[in-house]
């Protein structure tokens, strides 16, 4: 079973909710059920809940044998009470059915029946459904039949910031009273918000003050159905964690929200990195909330807990991590000499102005996977290479890690230093310099060369009798054990010390770029969290970030990715601010690709995670994967809907070049260059568990407000084959008022014309294991035509085939001019197939009616052609065109595609 929510009228929300309680999948000759809740206004004017009607949907997959059986489905619901049962109606219509997109993925041995029935909800409601193949057959409950739990209906209301008590212990039991918490205006409408502080004492020398309070239980004992938080994994790295009615932690968490029974979400955020104090969550044995204090200070100092109250999480979110940029805004507003240098940088020459679009946007290519981690100068040059034989024009290439010179002292890489900053001598015998000029003459096509390093030197700091040691004023600190792969991390280690990092790295990067090196990859940023002194935390940390953001910016602008730093001091003090242009951040563990189990794990990690890092300065990494692999198509829809980066790590020579192409395509200029939605991607369930039986919603946005195109990518993550019933309210972005139709990439269809309201708004989707979809939900506008008496619908599809095709729209623009032709003007990324929806192209003669012009030139007829797939879909072959008029691009990185249609 699945979790569904859909919207009302913006009055009103109905959650519908039917839990899986243990995986028993039905017997094969038995049929499987999903129920689905669609909400809508009942007919008349709304005043009250009363008046609502809630539409449950519900589908049967039976035998193709046994369909024309008569079946019976039946609802069974409770608000607390008496359980009633109201009777399903079978859909008989084809047209009032959920649209089924997946056709040809649908085993020819099943069929597909649906039932609906509406009903008052007044109140949170129980329910459950039962069937049977007809009157004389047995009942069966589908709780029995697959192992779910009751279903849940909340209902909440739009809350009136009038009726919201300003006392945060109305909405936290047993808040400790210990605690000092301040209401305060939220910047996140609807919402209301505290801030809650806690006194600790000051470190004691070396030794910092920890400190755990009882903080209290958001909303009671059984009065929260939901629970999620994003837990420190290991020291590096955040990772989700959900629940039901008790909250407990297996890991300190930087973040946590409850959901109450009556739909309010309660979200609580712990601020670290201000007075050198870090704060996170753990939990005890009866379920409350503990804050777990770490004071490296040497005065005593408060620790800060924000509360966020809202009717819908992403706004409770959004209140407290906008109460958190100003407080951070705060703390750092005495580095004044800091803030005039990023400024200055920003208003700098054209070496130091932020141009972003290559390296945001280029394909990337990364060593690491790919090569081992014993780098050669051969190995780098065969990789380039075989790119070069293949065609694949990357932009941006990432040389790893062990391409430096370092000293292989101890046991592990966690024990080795760094020596020198040229390359290690052995492996790259004419240095640095000479490989780059070579990749670059190899591989015309790549823009930007990154090497990697750590923030320290290397894993295990500097070599103590090394080249950069006796240049720079070091100091030894102690390293505590990684908590996670029994990492030896322990231990002493040489660092260059306080007063010589800004230098350090300044020199650093100036040989890089002497190099041709213009980009870094600066690893291990948590290692810095790992010192045990008090006072070397309160010295290095602040120290190391604000000498690698600066000096990052100076010599690279924002060319630079942020990795292994999701630790909280780095998360606020670093990447919280908005004083400096954004970088690329990982935003999970690494990609592992012998570990089987490890990759729908990696999208579920980096999904719920960006709900936490959507608020940050920051363009999240989900790190890089290899084309040829059993996931790599599950991984490259991922990277397409995450709003970022998209790395490639292939064994030179095992490429799979369809994928590619489904992720990229080639601008007018030549490049090869991604599709990045314009939001970053992100879970829109974020209290689903992992093991839930649940599909990974992963939603984005791409466009402006309203006209823009909602994106969900659909993952599997579970061990067993599943199907759902997806609302087009499900899809960011929408609103009640719009038309659109949702199109699925891996099939090419079109769901007719649909609105929010409408109960029927529904997309079936059925994914195997390792399974992946994307479906985008476009605008449409329509054109009546007073002689036909129709309407025109049109909606721009952005470029066809590829996974995230919308985000190769950059403007579009759909107007009706005098004489009655609709004109459809876009500009377009790159090259490629552009696909256009037309409601009435059925009827008109794309030859005779229509006129289309890329740069000015109509193009070739037969560059243009109508979909096989769906007789409404206008394909515009693009990148032919473009070849057989031989047109230059210019200065421009866009093309500018007209469609004039005449519908008469």
């Amino acid at each position: 079973m699945t979790t569904f929510i859909s919207a009302a009228d913006g009055n009103e929300v109905f959650q519908a909710q039917y839990i899986p309680k243990q995986k028993a999948p039905p017997a094969s000759d038995d049929p499987s059920m999903l129920a689905y809740i669609s909400t809508y206004p009942a007919l008349g004017q709304v005043t009250q809940i009363e008046k609502h009607t809630t539409v449950f949907t519900a589908l049967l997959e039976v035998d193709t044998s046994r369909a024309s059986n008569p079946w019976q489905v039946s609802l069974w619901h409770s608000e607390g009470k008496e359980w009633q049962e109201v009777p399903m109606d079978p859909v008989i219509k084809a047209a009032s059915s959920p649209c089924e997109l997946q056709a040809s993925k649908v085993a020819t041995s099943q069929r597909r029946l649906y039932f609906t029935t509406p009903l008052a909800i007044h109140l949170p409601t129980n329910f459950t459904i039962k069937f049977r193949a007809g009157p004389t057959e047995s009942w069966k409950w589908v709780k029995d039949h697959q192992g779910t739990t009751d279903g849940v209906v909340m209902l909440s209301t739009v809350t009136s910031q009038e009726s919201i008590s300003s006392e945060l212990g109305e909405y936290i039991t047993g808040l400790n009273p210990v605690l000092k918490s301040k209401n305060f205006r939220s910047q996140s409408p609807g919402t209301t918000l505290w801030s809650v502080e806690a006194p600790v004492e000051g470190a004691d020398g070396e030794k910092s003050t920890i400190k755990d309070i009882k903080f209290g239980l958001p909303w009671g004992a059984g009065k929260f159905s939901r629970w999620f938080a994003l837990v420190r994994i290991w020291s590096p790295w955040l990772a989700p964690r959900q629940g039901k009615s008790v909250f407990g932690l297996d890991k300190e968490a930087v973040m946590c929200s409850f959901l109450s029974l009556t739909g309010k979400h309660l979200v609580l955020l712990a601020i670290t990195g201000v007075d050198d104090v870090m704060t996170l969550f753990t939990s005890d044995s009866e379920g409350n909330v503990v804050l777990h204090i770490r004071n490296d200070s040497s005065e005593s100092k408060v620790s800060r807990v924000l509360v966020g109250l809202g009717d819908d999480f992403e706004s409770a979110n959004a209140a407290v991590m906008y109460h958190a940029r100003g407080i951070i805004s705060t703390s750092q507003a005495t580095s004044g000499e800091q803030q005039k240098e990023i400024e200055a940088l920003s208003e700098g020459d054209e070496k130091t102005k932020v141009w972003a679009e290559n390296w945001y946007d280029g394909l990337t290519y990364c060593t690491w996977n790919a090569l081992g981690q014993r780098l050669t100068e051969e190995k780098v040059l065969k990789a380039v290479t075989t790119l070069a034989e293949n065609k694949i024009n990357v932009t941006n290439f990432i040389i790893d890690d062990n391409w430096q010179s370092i000293d292989y002292r101890g046991h592990g890489q966690f024990q080795h230093g760094w020596k020198e900053f040229e390359a290690e001598r052995d492996a790259f015998p004419q240095g640095l310099k000479h490989m780059v000029k070579l990749i670059r003459e190899k591989q015309p096509s790549i823009q930007h060369i990154a090497v990697w390093h750590a923030i320290l030197g290397y894993w295990g700091g500097l070599a103590p009798d090394g080249k950069i040691a006796k240049t720079y004023k070091t100091v030894e600190v102690v390293r505590e054990d990684a908590e996670r792969r029994n990492l030896p991390l322990g231990g002493k280690m040489t660092v260059v010390a306080k007063e010589d990092v800004a230098k350090f790295y300044d020199d650093f990067y100036q040989f890089l770029s002497s190099c041709g090196v213009d980009a870094v990859k600066t690893d291990a940023q948590f290692m810095l969290d790992t010192f045990i002194s008090a006072e070397a935390r309160r010295d290095l940390i602040p120290a190391y970030l604000d000498a690698w953001n600066i000096s990052t910016l100076r010599h690279f602008s924002v060319k630079a990715i942020s990795c292994m730093s999701q630790t909280p001091q780095i998360l606020f003090h670093s990447q919280m601010p908005t004083n400096r242009p954004p970088l690329l951040v990982r935003n999970s563990d690494d990609f592992f690709p012998e570990i089987p189990t490890s990759h729908p794990w990696h999208i579920f990690v980096n999904a719920h995670n960006a709900l936490f890092t959507q608020h940050l300065n920051l363009i999240p990494d989900w790190d890089m994967f290899q084309t040829v692999h059993e996931y790599s198509g599950f991984h490259a829809a991922a990277r397409c809907v995450s709003g970022g980066p998209i790395y490639i790590t292939d064994v030179p020579g095992e490429h799979d070049l369809d994928l590619i192409n489904q992720m990229t395509g080639p601008s007018p200029r030549g490049k090869t260059i991604i599709f990045r939605p314009s939001v970053v991607g992100k879970s829109l369930d974020q209290y689903n568990g992992y093991d839930d039986d649940h599909f990974l919603l992963v939603g984005t946005y791409h466009g402006a407000a309203v006209t823009g195109t909602g994106i969900i990518g659909f993952f599997n993550v579970s061990q067993r084959p599943l199907t759902e019933l997806v609302p087009l309210s499900k899809f960011p972005g929408v609103v009640e008022a719009q038309y659109y139709v949702i199109r699925a990439h891996s099939s090419g269809l079109v769901t007719k014309p649909m609105q929010v309201v409408e109960a029927n708004s529904l997309v079936t989707i059925s994914l195997g294991v390792r399974g992946y979809e994307i479906m985008s939900a476009y605008p449409l506008r329509g054109f009546f035509d007073e002689k036909k008496k129709e309407t025109t619908w049109v909606a721009n599809l952005g470029l066809l085939g590829k996974m995230a095709g919308a985000a190769a729209v950059v403007a579009n623009q759909v107007t009706k001019l005098e004489n009655g032709k609709i004109v459809i003007d876009t500009n377009i990324k790159a090259l490629g197939v552009l696909g256009l929806y037309i409601s009435t192209l059925p009827t008109l003669s794309y030859k005779d009616n229509m006129m289309i012009t890329i740069q000015g030139k109509v193009l070739p007829v037969h560059t243009v052609n109508i979909s096989k797939v769906d007789e409404h879909v206008l394909e515009v072959d693009v990148e032919a065109a473009w070849k057989e008029l031989d047109l230059d691009a210019g200065w421009s990185n866009e093309v500018e595609a007209k469609i004039y249609i005449n519908p008469t």
